[in-house]
């Protein structure tokens, strides 16, 4: 299965979703109350599972290096990207905490694991765990902070200590001492695990609900935080690592992973902090809809180099 089509399936399988949630919405079957609370299930409870579930499989000592290269050129390129975020994107503009979040954070677990896994196979998908593991350190603590535009110690202190941070420290030495869960206990949470896509695609459609379509496209953010987030922050991430002497894999991993569509997350985050999550939507949904473009077209270039 080609690169083109593999994007093509996720994203009609993330839109259907999505709409089962907006018309969930327009129906009255989720509130925007029970959104709230829905949103506090998925990331206090189903995305931590998520991670820690990720690091039950074997280990690999032939793969060690990659990863350990997945690991460094994922950090430069979230460092990359954060501070390109800040510098470009102005704190005068009203939503800038939301375009900054939206130009940084992808959807790298839902779009990107499919996506790299039909490309690279699960060598690629193992180096992929670098990047989603650093995502969610980061997507907790800067991220999280970016959102509630507070940068005091209590907040950084109460981001640090959340449950997917955790959750990504506790998979860790789960994962380096091989400790693997019974099967009493694997099944249950695996199951819980495997909501956090269907659990994010309904959030952030009941939140799409209340947007208006015609309005958002006349909102020139919109088209910045696509450029940025689908062509402009990869592509100078990557050739800032492209020189280094990593396997040309981990390279293309981490490239694709931070050319994904915007995350759902940001929609959560400012459902919780009363950000404009529909705006937040607006970006989720016009992103993924362009990486069907945009995708094929950055993996085409970094092939090239």
């Amino acid at each position: 299965m080609g690169a083109g089509t593999v994007i093509l399936k996720q994203i009609v399988i993330m839109f259907i979703i999505l709409l089962i949630g907006l018309g969930c919405s327009l129906k009255g079957l989720i509130t925007k109350e029970g959104n709230k609370q829905l949103s506090k299930v998925a990331l206090y409870i189903v995305n931590p599972l998520l991670i820690f579930m990720s690091y039950q499989s074997e280990y690999s000592s032939r793969l060690l290096k990659g990863l350990l290269w997945s690991f460094l050129l994922s950090g430069i390129s979230f460092g990359v990207m954060i501070a390109l975020s800040t510098l470009i994107i102005s704190k005068k503009r009203p939503e800038h905490s939301l375009e900054r979040f939206s130009a940084v954070y992808s959807n790298c677990g839902f779009i990107g694991i499919p996506l790299i896994r039909g490309i690279y196979g699960d060598e690629g998908v193992l180096y992929l765990t670098a990047y989603i593991t650093l995502f969610n350190i980061l997507v907790w603590t800067h991220g999280y902070m970016t959102m509630k535009e507070s940068r005091d110690f209590k907040s950084f202190i109460k981001a640090a200590t959340s449950p997917s941070v955790i959750a990504v420290f506790v998979g860790l030495i789960f994962y380096l001492a091989q400790i693997h869960l019974p099967e009493i206990l694997h099944t249950p949470l695996k199951y819980i695990s495997d909501m956090n896509t269907p659990l994010a695609m309904l959030i952030a459609g009941s939140a799409a609900a209340q947007t208006n379509v015609l309005k958002a496209l006349k909102n020139k953010g919109l088209y910045m935080v696509c450029a940025y987030k689908l062509l402009l922050l990869p592509i100078i991430a990557f050739a800032l690592v492209h020189f280094l002497p990593a396997p040309h894999m981990v390279k293309m991993v981490v490239l694709i992973a931070s050319a994904c569509p915007v995350a759902t997350t940001g929609t959560m985050f400012a459902i919780q902090f009363d950000k404009n999550p529909e705006r937040c939507s607006e970006f989720f949904a016009v992103t993924t809809l362009l990486s069907g473009v945009t995708l094929p077209l950055v993996t085409m270039l970094g092939e090239m180099f």
